[in-house]
């Protein structure tokens, strides 16, 4: 059987981390799919990626929430059982520890854009239609 170097399974357990960061995961969850010991899997994780496993997964569901206060109107306990938080006081202090503001005032400094177009939608199409007049005919005379 081939070696397969311990970064092809680190890779394995932040993969396993970016795809289920909304679900009960933990840090031997991520060790078991590298392949190692969860002290060795943390060791190693943390040398290769600079965070240990928990501020990884944790820093990938703050990030997650900070899009969606911004792309939904969600409210800030449904954003946090979303992205997997189990407390919603441990969310907005993690929230603040990252962001350096709770998540609401975070909505509240990033506005929709839709919120700051003022023009009605059926002018915004007439407008935005191609000018190109191309079936006119030509009232030029001809030169010879």
């Amino acid at each position: 059987m081939a070696h397969v170097p311990i970064a092809r399974h680190l890779l394995r357990a932040r993969d396993l981390a970016d795809a289920r960061y909304s679900q009960a995961l933990a840090v031997a969850d991520m060790a078991a799919a590298a392949a190692l010991s969860p002290a060795h899997f943390s060791r190693s994780f943390k040398a290769a990626f600079g965070e240990s496993p928990h501020q990884y997964l944790l820093t990938r569901r703050l990030e997650r929430a900070a899009a969606l206060l911004l792309a939904t109107d969600w409210t800030t306990a449904a954003i946090g059982v979303a992205v997997g938080v189990h407390s919603i006081g441990s969310f907005t202090t993690s929230f603040r520890r990252m962001y350096g503001m709770t998540p609401q005032a975070y909505r509240a400094a990033h506005p929709p854009a839709a919120r700051h177009v003022r023009i009605p939608r059926c002018v915004a199409m007439t407008y935005g239609r191609p000018r190109n007049r191309t079936f006119r005919e030509d009232t030029a005379s001809p030169t010879a």
